[in-house]
């Protein structure tokens, strides 16, 4: 039994999905190696602890005025 074919989303050609495919299920590999190629050169970082912990307090606090403020 082989491998279910798929088509990629981004360049529409047939490929086999396998297991141990890295990246998205939708995507080929060669689509799915230029992305993370280009997401390389553009600078793109990820971001800290830090950083990560700061943006969920602010969305904590965002979500929490948004659900219990009192509409007058």
């Amino acid at each position: 039994m082989g491998f279910p074919i798929k088509v990629c989303v981004v360049c529409s050609e047939e490929f086999e999905l396998r297991p141990d495919k890295p990246g998205f299920a939708n995507r080929c590999l060669e689509c799915t190696e230029a992305e993370a190629e280009a997401n390389a050169a553009s600078g793109k970082d990820t971001i800290d602890a830090s950083e990560r912990k700061a943006m969920n307090e602010e969305r904590r606090a965002a979500m929490k005025n948004l659900l219990y403020r009192k509409d007058s």
